[in-house]
């Protein structure tokens, strides 16, 4: 499987962006699928997980509420609804499959994809 995530940008704090993560190779409809995001200087951190059929949804208290997770098997896309962006948002965001979502956790990621690049001005 290979994911590609697009939709990063330059926006200021306060505005919305929608990353896409499109999976080729074969489909993830069986697969759950996530998203995480690492600052210049920090720590690879989860962001949010989403189960195969579009269900259960969890997310890292610092986006809860601002962020939504979704995908689309028909099209084999993920997605993550940004709102509200703080700069402290600003990160490489990199889109992943497989992996198990026990209840709020999400580990062992099969597949990872290059990131998308969000910065977030003040």
């Amino acid at each position: 499987v290979q994911l590609q995530a697009s939709g990063g940008g330059l926006v200021q704090a306060g505005y919305s962006l929608r990353l896409s993560c499109a999976a080729s190779g074969r489909t993830v409809s069986s697969y759950n699928m996530g998203w995480f995001r690492q600052a210049p200087g920090k720590e690879r951190e989860f962001v949010a997980a989403i189960g195969r059929s579009g269900a259960p949804t969890f997310y890292a208290d610092s986006v809860k509420g601002r962020f939504t997770i979704s995908r689309n098997n028909a099209k084999n896309t993920a997605y993550l609804q940004m709102s509200s962006l703080k700069p402290e948002d600003t990160a490489d965001y990199f889109c992943t499959a497989g992996g198990t979502v026990a209840g709020t956790k999400y580990y062992g990621m099969d597949y990872w994809g290059k990131g998308t690049q969000v910065t977030v001005s003040s």
